[in-house]
């Protein structure tokens, strides 16, 4: 019993210190190339052992589909990220994390995709919930919803009083 508590332990410990980079590593995804094959690189270890991550790793590889060349390739690359985006959401549907994840993925996704069906929704839990969330993660959504195009003056107001 020991055992298996300091396990569970040391692997939250260690998702609790990691999760810090990786959303970080996120953000920087999306402003260049570079950044974006170093957050792939970054999440590519990532297995199903935690969905937040998973989740992250989904948004990865939506990001490298950014850059790829051909249509056809950024077409299969945009549907790998988003499908293991939704297993991890449906996993975990309340996740406010993988929410914001996927909020973001939609709102910056071209049209052509039709991936933008939960935009109001994801939004609609993040500023209903956002008061329950931890200090970090209420840090990391406050940047968001700050360049954020899906929300209005009002609710960003609200958000950051």
């Amino acid at each position: 019993m020991k055992l298996v508590t300091t396990f569970l332990l040391s692997f939250f410990a260690f998702i609790c210190q990691e999760l810090p980079n990786v959303r970080q590593s996120y953000v920087d995804a999306s402003k260049s190339q570079k950044n974006a094959e170093a957050f792939m690189d970054l999440m590519s270890n990532y297995n199903k052992e935690n969905e937040v991550l998973m989740a992250y790793k989904g948004a990865a590889i939506t990001l490298k589909a950014k850059y790829a060349k051909q249509i056809k390739f950024k077409k299969s690359l945009f549907i790998e990220g988003v499908k293991i985006l939704e297993s991890a959401l449906k996993k975990q549907p309340n996740n406010f994390e993988i929410r914001l994840i996927r909020l973001s993925i939609q709102e910056n996704s071209p049209k052509i995709l039709n991936y933008k069906s939960n935009i109001d929704e994801d939004k609609k839990l993040l500023l209903s919930n956002f008061d329950k969330q931890n200090p970090s993660l209420k840090e990391f959504i406050k940047k968001f919803i700050i360049q954020s195009n899906s929300f209005s003056d009002k609710e960003k107001e609200r958000i950051l009083n």
